[in-house]
């Protein structure tokens, strides 16, 4: 079994990665706040945990990985957003309209993830099914001596815990020196943080031993992960600008809650995203989402190569020009599939990602087990596009569905691509003949059957196949005089 090394954010190196149990390897990963679409920023985790899924998956065994990442559906950011409805002329009340909205936004993040390739989670809970978890979770912390009520608020103590810093490595007067902390009268140290509000008449929320109230937000992702994981679990992933306060918070609360466990054991955090080298923002007028991308043109695949075209821990720069770069290669990879053997129907291409029957190549393995260092896995995607031999292709498409470039939601399309989109009603029964009788004429030159290798050619041109003959072996597609009748016993 190959080893996989990952960067530790919390040891600061990289270490072997050891599952506390191979048979059921645990990830949680934060995922989105739903009141808006998802931006680019949003989208870089969801790249690069996937690919980390995926090669877990394809380690251990795709009933041994458990990915849960989260949708946070009770925020201060929704309740404003849904207030702005209201402004605007939503005559319904407000937990109609938050309900409402959120249900929209995580179709809409569901679409966009989908277009960029990404896989489905084991589990994507919404915080507002787990509100029971959290009020136990929190009245643990109370009892435990670590959280304090305060005027309708449930506050936890950071003082409790001794190792608060530890993950981002600040002390805490660096982290009130160079953070925006909420100060109020309820606090008894700036750095305290809250695990439970009050809620006004119309606000969202639900009865507690504290008053009818809603949870803060960092409680949300302990309770969630601590439910569907356990008190101690594997990997824990997010962004960069997580790192402090939200997941030292989660770490602070989770460890108090469970003293005997450790909660994650390797934290990854991939760090942030630029647009023509610059912060991405919306003053800046270069602030996109996934959404404005697709309806600009570019495939999600495009999307994704760029974002993989970077190491996870370094800032990635959306350009044009990477764009443009990245649409001109994945098209001719495409392209170098055409005349492949295996079978690029929808209905294998989905069994492909679920259930992976065709072997990545070893040494792209070896890169993303590297600490998925998926730019040196493109690298080696690119010395496979030039080879025409069986193991060659059969490793290019099966390292293509482990990177999440090819997959049964390809936009660029790949039927097109090989010629089966001229071919008017798609019959892959068709394709195949083609496709075969093209490898059986490049095996007759090899053999220097010249005779066999011009008989197929001039059926193929009879029936209106137009081939190409290049030195990375042949192209093909439908004339205008195509007639697949011409095709019936052929052999």
């Amino acid at each position: 079994m190959v080893t996989i090394r990952l960067h530790n954010s919390k040891t600061r190196k990289k270490e072997d990665f050891a599952p506390i149990d191979p048979e059921n390897v645990r990830m949680y990963v934060c995922g989105p706040t739903v009141y808006d679409r998802a931006h680019l920023g949003n989208a870089r985790p969801v790249v690069v945990f996937d690919v980390l899924f995926r090669l877990l998956r394809h380690v251990y065994g795709a009933d041994h990985v458990t990915y849960v990442r989260n949708f946070t559906d009770v925020d201060d950011k929704i309740n404003a957003r849904a207030r702005e409805m209201q402004a605007a002329g939503d005559a319904r009340d407000l937990n109609t309209i938050i309900r409402a909205l959120t249900d929209e936004t995580i179709d809409w993040f569901h679409q966009d993830m989908d277009a960029l390739g990404a896989a489905r989670p084991t589990r994507e809970p919404r915080a507002t099914e787990y509100i029971g978890q959290m009020i136990a979770m929190i009245g643990t912390l109370i009892d435990r001596g670590c959280a304090y009520v305060e005027q309708g608020h449930v506050l936890f103590d950071v003082h409790s815990y001794r190792e608060y810093g530890a993950l981002s490595g600040r002390s805490l007067e660096d982290m009130i020196a160079g953070a925006r902390v909420e100060t109020a009268p309820y606090k008894r140290d700036p750095m305290d943080f809250v695990l439970w509000k009050p809620s006004s008449g119309d606000e969202p929320g639900w009865p507690s031993p504290w008053g009818r109230g809603r949870p803060g937000w960092h409680i949300e992702c302990s309770a969630m992960a601590d439910e569907l994981l356990g008190a101690e679990f594997d990997i824990h992933g997010g962004g960069l600008d997580l790192q402090f306060p939200h997941h030292e918070n989660e770490i602070a609360q989770s460890c108090c809650a469970h003293p005997d466990a450790g909660f994650a054991r390797y934290w990854m955090h991939n760090e942030m995203v630029q647009v023509e080298g610059k912060k991405m923002s919306k003053s800046l007028g270069n602030f996109f989402t996934v959404r404005d991308l697709l309806e600009q043109g570019w495939p999600g695949e495009v999307i994704r190569f760029v974002m993989l075209s970077t190491h996870y821990r370094k800032p990635m720069d959306w350009t044009e020009e990477k764009a443009k770069q990245a649409e001109i290669i994945l098209r001719k990879w495409f392209d170098h599939l055409k005349n492949s053997h295996l079978d690029l129907s929808v209905d294998s291409l989905t069994r492909y990602t679920m259930e992976p029957c065709v072997v990545p190549d070893q040494m792209i393995i070896r890169a993303l087990a590297d600490d998925l260092n998926t730019a040196a896995a493109i690298s080696r995607l690119h010395e496979l596009a030039k080879r025409n031999d069986y193991e060659s292709i059969n490793a290019f498409l099966g390292s293509m569905v482990l990177l999440g470039l090819i997959g049964p939601k390809t936009e660029i399309d790949l039927l097109s691509l090989s010629g089966v989109g001229w071919l008017g009603t798609y019959d892959p029964q068709l394709e195949k003949k083609v496709v075969r009788l093209l490898f059986d004429r490049q095996d007759a030159r090899k053999r220097k059957d010249f005779s066999r290798a011009d008989e197929i050619r001039d059926a193929l041109l009879s029936a209106g196949i137009v081939i190409e003959d290049r030195p990375d072996g042949p192209e093909w597609h439908v004339g205008p005089n195509f007639d697949p009748a011409k095709l019936e016993g052929l052999e």
